[in-house]
């Protein structure tokens, strides 16, 4: 980089090019959600056979392909102005550098060189003839003190002066230069193969994209304002709101995790920032997954103790399993959960199923999900569903089912107000349910994260009017409800309960919501809430163990026609049906059961 370069770069020039690839990432963005929420929908709705069904295949791919080129414009887009950030900082410097020796009386030349005029220190008689020097980048603190000394002992003062606009001049050349070593390479690495398919190596090679861009544009990213560390809801919300295009256009290119585990910000923000880890993570795991060798066939064998035969792992499939086994077993659960996710896109406009949603994401662990059926900042009802023992990323797509379900029920209630129902698995559940679900640190745990969760949803509702919100617990989802309200205060209007095994506290009034609108199923069948009891059932200091099932409680109880522990959501059922009442505000239409002593006084 030299310096007649330096001098006429035009941050400008990129900055337009970085809007015009953020413009077609934004069309991109359009074009996909034009196929997957009207076209593939309508076509799922309104037409049947094989060719509708090759036609929904061939604008899925369609789809995934604008979803690759929206992601990758994003990372062109922020790529182009960090180049221009980093340049226009090196330019800042290159040009302070001329404008301070043009004041002192000195001439940068073509070179960068320097010339300074002739000089003499107070007290000589003679004047020091001028001369021209060439700077030097910074070098190590024994040379800098030499040039130091040398500036010191030279007789003309405008020598030491001199050579010091001439480093930084060279210091804003070198930094021009490191920058455009630094960024050529991983703007050239922003191009996919030249093919019509989008494939799980280009999603992963796009996440090896955004960390290198990433990395390059460090000193880009840290000159944004940061979301704030711990915020509230409101806080994230108005950090976001504070942001320009371009700044939001960067933080969702560069830190899409960060952007989509932040309550308070719009859920088409998350869905998007979200949607970008889920590919990209499909596609590292898919990858990761297709490295490790298969299980060997000959998986068993039998031997025989004693004189009785007994069915054992082979010598060949122990070896492969204690090598591969708990991370093989954990990537196929992980991808199952993300194809899980990826069928509820697919499913929009099926039976009027409206757009999902995804407002986290997470495979590490368990795994995260929190999937919403509508938008819930535009919705006038708002219900959110949090799983039991066993839930994970592995299993979540009967949990998304069921409050798909839930919706259609609510959405058919009377009335023209809109609904949105989320699944939300933001907790670590516990997994087994003998050593794990009757502690509850899990729901201790996890109950902040659901309260932050629910206030997310108020700073980010778009509605003329405050929306109405039901939590909706199974199992030991609804301990984990009722830790939320005992901790701190439960942002609902209702509480549905399913299955209980205890809620921590041991009168409904203590659930933060209204006199009347907590509401519980138990069905026949279902030894949940009683075994659960005296591990989860709230206590006074003097009273015994309740769980929303007693009349003590002061529950509704309402009628369950379903049998088990798992069935409160079986389609067409008085279950279903009553929970999609409260969710929709018609909690006159619930059916109740008669009290336990309500036919005695019967004559």
């Amino acid at each position: 980089m030299d310096l007649a370069t330096l001098k006429a770069f035009r941050p400008s020039e990129y900055e337009g090019a970085a809007d015009a690839y953020r413009a077609t990432g934004d069309m991109a963005s359009a074009a996909k959600d034009t196929i997957d929420n009207q076209i593939c929908a309508g076509i799922r709705n309104q037409l049947k056979g094989e060719a509708a069904n090759a036609a929904d295949r061939e604008l899925r791919e369609l789809s995934k392909n604008f979803h690759y080129a929206q992601t990758e414009c994003g990372l062109v887009s922020t790529a182009l102005n960090g180049f221009a950030f980093d340049m226009a900082v090196a330019k800042q410097r290159l040009e302070a550098a001329i404008e301070d020796a043009r004041a002192d009386h000195c001439t940068v030349n073509a070179n960068g060189s320097v010339t300074y005029p002739a000089g003499k220190k107070p007290g000589d008689e003679k004047t020091a003839d001028g001369g021209t020097v060439t700077g030097s980048t910074g070098g190590s603190p024994t040379s800098d003190a030499l040039e130091r000394q040398a500036a010191n002992m030279h007789p003309n003062p405008n020598y030491g002066r001199a050579m010091a606009y001439a480093n930084r001049i060279a210091d804003a050349l070198k930094e021009a230069t490191d920058a455009d070593e630094k960024w050529a390479p991983k703007l050239r690495a922003l191009r996919a193969d030249d093919d019509l398919k989008v494939s799980k190596r280009d999603w992963a090679d796009a996440q090896s994209d955004m960390g290198g861009v990433r990395e390059a544009g460090r000193s880009y990213l840290d000159s944004l304002p940061e979301p704030p560390k711990d915020g509230s809801p409101k806080d994230n919300a108005s950090w976001w709101n504070g942001l320009s295009p371009e700044e939001r256009a960067a933080w969702l290119s560069l830190r899409p995790d960060t952007v989509g585990a932040l309550d308070g910000l719009p859920s088409t923000v998350r869905d998007e920032a979200n949607r970008v880890v889920l590919s990209e993570k499909q596609g590292e795991l898919q990858l990761e997954l297709d490295s490790i060798p298969k299980p060997p066939a000959n998986e068993w064998t039998w031997i025989k103790a004693g004189q009785i035969p007994s069915r054992v792992h082979t010598d060949e499939w122990m070896a492969w399993y204690n090598k591969y086994g708990d991370r093989y077993e954990q990537l196929n659960k992980s991808l199952k959960g993300m194809e899980s996710i990826q069928d509820r896109f697919a499913q929009t406009g099926e039976e009027g199923l409206p757009e999902a949603y995804l407002l986290g994401f997470s495979p590490e662990g368990n795994g995260r999900a929190i999937v919403a059926n509508g938008n819930p900042d535009t919705a006038d009802h708002q219900a959110v569903y949090v799983p039991g023992t066993t839930a994970n990323l592995g299993g979540i797509s009967g949990d998304i089912g069921r409050m798909a379900n839930v919706w259609r029920v609510a959405d058919a209630a009377p009335g023209n107000d809109s609904v949105s129902t989320i699944t939300w698995l933001g907790y670590d559940a516990p997994q087994n349910i003998v050593k794990d679900s009757p502690f509850s640190h899990y729901a201790n745990d996890g109950a902040p994260a659901f309260n932050q969760f629910m206030d997310g949803l108020d700073a980010s509702h778009t509605g003329d009017s405050d929306p109405h919100r039901t939590a909706i617990g199974h199992s030991y989802g609804t301990t984990l409800i009722g830790s939320a309200a005992r901790q701190g205060d439960l942002n609902a209007d209702d509480v549905i309960l399913a299955g209980s095994p205890g809620v921590q506290v041991p009168k409904a009034e203590q659930l933060d919501v209204p006199s009347g609108h907590v509401w519980n199923q138990e069905a026949d069948g279902d030894p949940v809430p009683d075994i659960g009891r005296y591990g989860h059932g709230g206590t006074d200091w003097d009273g015994p163990w309740t769980i929303p099932s007693d009349e003590r409680f002061g529950a509704n109880q309402m009628t369950t026609d379903t049998e088990g522990h798992s069935d409160y959501w079986k389609e067409k059922s008085d279950s279903l049906w009553n929970q999609g009442q409260v969710v929709a505000g018609n909690s006159d239409n619930v059916k109740l059961k008669p009290p336990p002593n309500y036919w005695a006084h019967v004559k």
